[in-house]
C-alpha cells in the first residue's frame, strides 16, 4: 500500500510535468511561426525612392503607416491628386447608396425611377449637408445612416480643405539649372561651372549654394567605395539672389577633380549633385531645390555665354532663354 500511495504521486506530478513542456513547446512553436509571418511580410515591403537620376529601392522597412499617406497625397500632381479625391468622394457616395438601398422605406420623396440613382443622389446631398428638402430619411435606420453619412462628410471635406491648402501654400523653389556642367579654363585656372538662375519675381535672401561630388575608388582590400566630396567654391553665400550666376569650382591639386578626365569620370560612374536653398521674403519660409548630373553631362574645354547686357540707364537685362549655352574655351 505504501508503494502504491507512493507511487499515485510521481505519476502525477510527472503528467503534470509532461504537459507543462508540451504548452510550452507549442507556445513557442506559435511564437516562432508568428515571427516568422512578420519577417516574410517585412521582406515582401519594398519601397522606392529617387534622388535624381538615382532609384533606391528600399526592402525590410516595415509597413506603411497613416503619416505616410498624408506625404503621399501632398507629394502627388495636381492632376493625380484630383483624380483621388474625386474617386474617394464617388466611392463614398457608392458606399452609402448601397445602405440606404438595403431599406426601400429608409428615404421618402424619392422620385418613383430607379431607386439606387436615388438613393446615390440623395448620399449626394447629404455627404455635402446641402439638403433639398425634397427625399428625407424617414425611418431610424435611414436617420442613422444620415447622421453618420454628415460626420463622414463634415471630417471629408476638413481633410480635402486642409491638404489643398497646404498644397496652394507651399513655397516653391522654381531655381533653373543649366543643362550641362563645364569644365573649362577661367582666368587661367582649370574651372568646373554651372549656371543657376533665379526664376521667381522677386529676390531670394540668405541663399546657399553647394555642390557635391561623387565617385567610386579602389580599395587596397580589393573593390569599390563610394567617396563623397563637397567642392570648394568660389562664393557659397548670397545675401540677395535676384537673378541668375555661374558657380565655379577652380581644379587645382587640392581639388578632387584634379587630373580627371571624360573618361576617369565615367570609370568612377561620377555624380554631381547641386543645391540651392534661401528664404522666399514674400512668405518668409525657405525654398530648396537641387540638381544632378552624371558624367554624360559634363562638357569639358566650354564656358558658358555672358547673359547679361548692361543698358544706359543703370539696367542689367538677364536673358533666361540664353540660360543653357556654351562656347569654346579655348
Amino acid at each position: 500500500m505504501r508503494t502504491c500511495n507512493q507511487f499515485v504521486p510521481a505519476l502525477l506530478s510527472a503528467n503534470e510535468t509532461a504537459h507543462r513542456a508540451v504548452t510550452t513547446s507549442a507556445t513557442d512553436l506559435l511564437h516562432e511561426n508568428e515571427m516568422k509571418k512578420k519577417l516574410t511580410k517585412r521582406r515582401h515591403n519594398r519601397v522606392s525612392v529617387h534622388a535624381g537620376q538615382v532609384e533606391f529601392v528600399k526592402v525590410n522597412i516595415g509597413g506603411w503607416q497613416w503619416r505616410d499617406v498624408y506625404q503621399w497625397l501632398l507629394a502627388l500632381r495636381w492632376p493625380k491628386f484630383a483624380a483621388v479625391v474625386a474617386a474617394a468622394y464617388i466611392a463614398l457616395n457608392l458606399l452609402f447608396a448601397t445602405l440606404y438601398a438595403i431599406d426601400p422605406n429608409s428615404i421618402a420623396g424619392t422620385t418613383g425611377g430607379q431607386w439606387f440613382y436615388d438613393c446615390f443622389f440623395f448620399s449626394v446631398q447629404t455627404l455635402a449637408t446641402v439638403g433639398y428638402g425634397h427625399m428625407y430619411p424617414q425611418t431610424l435606420y435611414g436617420h442613422v445612416i444620415s447622421m453618420i453619412e454628415i460626420m463622414s462628410g463634415i471630417f471629408l471635406l476638413a481633410v480635402v480643405t486642409g491638404l489643398i491648402f497646404v498644397r496652394f501654400s507651399r513655397p516653391v523653389a522654381r531655381i533653373a539649372f543649366s543643362r550641362s556642367m563645364v569644365i573649362g579654363s577661367l582666368n587661367g585656372q582649370p574651372t568646373l561651372m554651372v549656371r543657376v538662375g533665379n526664376q521667381h519675381q522677386h529676390s531670394i535672401v540668405g541663399t546657399e549654394f553647394r555642390i557635391m561630388f561623387m565617385r567610386d575608388e579602389p580599395l587596397v582590400e580589393g573593390g569599390d567605395f563610394r567617396y563623397f566630396y563637397t567642392l570648394k567654391l568660389h562664393f557659397d553665400k548670397l545675401i540677395i539672389f535676384p537673378a541668375a550666376l555661374t558657380l565655379r569650382h577652380v581644379i587645382d591639386k587640392s581639388s578632387p577633380l584634379y587630373g580627371a578626365t571624360l573618361e576617369s569620370l565615367q570609370t568612377s560612374r561620377a555624380l554631381f549633385a547641386v543645391s540651392v536653398s534661401g528664404i522666399d521674403p514674400v512668405i518668409a519660409a525657405p525654398v530648396q531645390a537641387q540638381h544632378d548630373y552624371s558624367w554624360r553631362e559634363v562638357r569639358f574645354g566650354e564656358r558658358f555665354v555672358d547673359i547679361y547686357t548692361q543698358s544706359g540707364r543703370g539696367q542689367l537685362t538677364v536673358d533666361y532663354g540664353r540660360l543653357h549655352e556654351t562656347e569654346s574655351a579655348e
